[in-house]
C-alpha cells in the first residue's frame, strides 16, 4: 500500500487535504458560545487545518438558526482569515429553503458549500440530482456533495455522482457512506476528488485515491492525521500506517455515542471550550466521559 508520486502529484484537493467539521458549542443556557467558537477555531488553525467546515453535522446545523448560521461563518472568517478555507453546510431535506443557505453563506464570506443528500423524504435518484443540480447553479460558489446514507435515508448513487461530476461547480465528495468498494467505483468512473467523512476509514480511502479528509476526530487529533497525509503522500506509507493504528483508539472512542456529543467532550478535556448541545442531543454522562479519557490518552492525546 504506497502512494506513487505519479499518483499523488496528480490528485487535486480543491480545499486542501486535512479539514475538520466543526463543532458548535453552546452555553448550557442553549445560546452560543461566541468567544469559545473563536477558541475551537483557532485550535483547528493550530493543528495544521486547510480548512473548516461549519454548520454541518458535527456542528449540529439541524438545531442552529440560519441567522446563527450566518455568524459563524463571519465569527470564524475573522479568526482564520483568508489563509483556511471556510467550507459551509447549505443543505436540508427541503430544495428552496437550501438554495436560500446557499446564498446567504456565499454573501457572508463562505469559500465552498457542503451540500447533503436531502434527508428523510427519500426522493428518488431523479430527485437527487436535481436537489444537487439546484444548489449548484444557486452561487459561484464551488459544492462539495455530501453522501452518508445512514443518516439521510438515500445514497447518492454512482450514476448520479458521475453526472454531478460534470458541472463545473461540483468541486468534491464528502464519501461517508461505509463502502470502500462503491468508492473506488466512484473515483474510477468519475475522476471526483474524494475526501473521506469517516475517520476510521481514512487511510483506506487514501489507498483508493481519496485526496483528503473532512474529519470530526480533528479536534483532538488534526496534527495527527495531518502528519499521516504528508507520509502517505510523501510515499511513506508505513508511517502513515503507524499513524493510523495508533489513532484506532481515538477512532472507535470519538464515536461511541453521537459525534458531536463526545467531540464536545474531548475538546473540554484537552482544556478547550467545548461547550454543550443543543436538544435533541444530550451532554456526555460521567460514564461516557471516564471511557473517553481512556481512548484519548491511548490515542496519545494529552489531557489536562
Amino acid at each position: 500500500m504506497s502512494a506513487p508520486s505519479s499518483i499523488s502529484d496528480s490528485i487535486h484537493a480543491p480545499f486542501g487535504r486535512m479539514l475538520t467539521a466543526m463543532v458548535t458549542p453552546f452555553k448550557k443556557s442553549g445560546e452560543i458560545d461566541w468567544p469559545a467558537v473563536e477558541k475551537i477555531a483557532a485550535h483547528l488553525v493550530a493543528t495544521g487545518h486547510d480548512g473548516i467546515v461549519l454548520n454541518g453535522t458535527t456542528g449540529e446545523a439541524p438545531t442552529t438558526s440560519d441567522d446563527e448560521k450566518d455568524e459563524l461563518i463571519k465569527v470564524v472568517r475573522k479568526v482564520v482569515g483568508d489563509k483556511v478555507k471556510i467550507i459551509a453546510g447549505a443543505g436540508n431535506n427541503e430544495t428552496s429553503h437550501s438554495v436560500e443557505q446557499a446564498k446567504r453563506a456565499a454573501k457572508v464570506g463562505a469559500d465552498g458549500l457542503l451540500v447533503v443528500s436531502p434527508y428523510y423524504n427519500r426522493p428518488p435518484q431523479a430527485g437527487v440530482y436535481a436537489h444537487f443540480k439546484a444548489m449548484a447553479d444557486a452561487t459561484d460558489l464551488s459544492i462539495i456533495l455530501y453522501d452518508i446514507p445512514k443518516r439521510t435515508g438515500v445514497e447518492i448513487e454512482t450514476d448520479t455522482i458521475c453526472r454531478l461530476a460534470e458541472h463545473p461547480k461540483v468541486a468534491a465528495l464528502k464519501d461517508a457512506k461505509g463502502d470502500p468498494a462503491a468508492t473506488s467505483l466512484v473515483i474510477k468512473k468519475s475522476q471526483i476528488p474524494v475526501y473521506s467523512g469517516d475517520d476510521i476509514l481514512n487511510l483506506i480511502l487514501l489507498s483508493v485515491g481519496a485526496v483528503g479528509f473532512i474529519s470530526v476526530c480533528g479536534h483532538t487529533v488534526g496534527a495527527q492525521l495531518k502528519a499521516m497525509l504528508t507520509a502517505w503522500f510523501a510515499g511513506d506509507s508505513q508511517r502513515a500506517l503507524e499513524i493510523h493504528q495508533q489513532l484506532l483508539p481515538v477512532f472507535i472512542g470519538t464515536f461511541r455515542t453521537q459525534g458531536a456529543i463526545l467531540s464536545k467532550a474531548g475538546l473540554t478535556l484537552m482544556g478547550l471550550p467545548g461547550g454543550h448541545t443543543r436538544l435533541p442531543l444530550v451532554d456526555a454522562t460521567e460514564e461516557q466521559i471516564k471511557q473517553l479519557k481512556i481512548d484519548l490518552q491511548q490515542g496519545g492525546v494529552k489531557l489536562i
